[in-house]
């Protein structure tokens, strides 16, 4: 009996759980006047793309979601990359004053987005990199290396000394050892990282409102929002457009799953 009421207890949740999900793809394949007569609860009167064909036809799509894309991956890889650097500087090399250094990237990570606009949006300006996806790429780099040396410096300070003193034995150099010998062991670690920084900074929106507010370099988040006019909304259309942008991430998510889970499971053995 244990078992069963867990079970309707975990089913219960994962309804719960679910619901805005399924409550987005009900609306997106409503009409106009079925959401204004029948509700967001009811189910559709008849299922139909007219949504989708509405904001295809507002928003150029396919253009923001190359910018999501490309600036999404190379976000997630180059913060990635950069934060494998420095906290091997941090949690390996044991450069003078790394809490303190360690300390300030945290205290980076924990600024608010609207603390930096003014000098991100000046630096973009003056940098030649205002309406482009570049001045963001740049931006969250940083931004998430700092969160991601402050991860992995934790785990890297833990790496048995005899190994990195065998390996500068047989004759290995600081880039040896690093690509050798610590990069295959924090290889799972690596990818958790990359997937949480390619979502992260896939549903970014205020730093890539202020920067791209030309279209060609409008971010899916960012083209999304501009369905919303100064009187009236769309709900349809709206939700049909959350639609399309929940689905690339979805599917990273599940192609990077089995990933995701043995860099969970490396973590928790040691």
């Amino acid at each position: 009996p244990a078992n069963w009421l867990l079970l309707v207890v975990a089913v219960g949740v994962a309804v719960l759980m679910a619901s805005p999900f399924l409550l987005l793809v009900l609306n997106a394949f409503k009409t106009g006047a079925d959401y204004s007569t029948n509700g967001p609860l009811a189910w559709p009167t008849s299922f139909t793309l007219d949504a989708f064909t509405s904001y295809l036809n507002r928003v150029d799509f396919p253009v923001a979601l190359w910018n999501s894309v490309l600036s999404s991956t190379v976000i997630a890889f180059g913060g990635a990359g950069l934060a494998l650097l420095t906290s091997f500087a941090i949690g390996i090399g044991r450069i003078r004053a790394s809490g303190v250094v360690t300390a300030v990237l945290l205290l980076a990570t924990m600024l608010p987005h609207e603390a930096l606009i003014y000098p991100l949006f000046y630096g973009a300006q003056a940098t030649g990199t205002l309406n482009s996806i570049w001045s963001i790429v740049i931006v969250f780099t940083i931004l998430f290396a700092a969160y991601g040396t402050y991860i992995l410096s934790s785990v890297m300070s833990t790496f048995p000394r005899a190994v990195l003193e065998a390996a500068a034995i047989d004759g290995a150099n600081k880039w040896t050892i690093l690509w050798r010998v610590v990069f295959p062991i924090m290889r799972p670690t690596l990818a958790v990282l990359v997937v949480f920084i390619f979502i992260w900074s896939w549903n970014e929106f205020y730093i890539p409102l202020i920067l791209l507010s030309d279209p060609s370099a409008q971010t899916v988040p960012i083209a999304l929002s501009t369905l919303r006019g100064q009187h009236s909304i769309d709900i349809t259309v709206v939700n049909a457009g959350s639609l399309l942008s929940l689905i690339p991430t979805l599917a990273f998510f599940l192609i990077f799953q089995r990933t995701l889970n043995r860099g969970v499971a490396a973590g928790a053995v040691k």
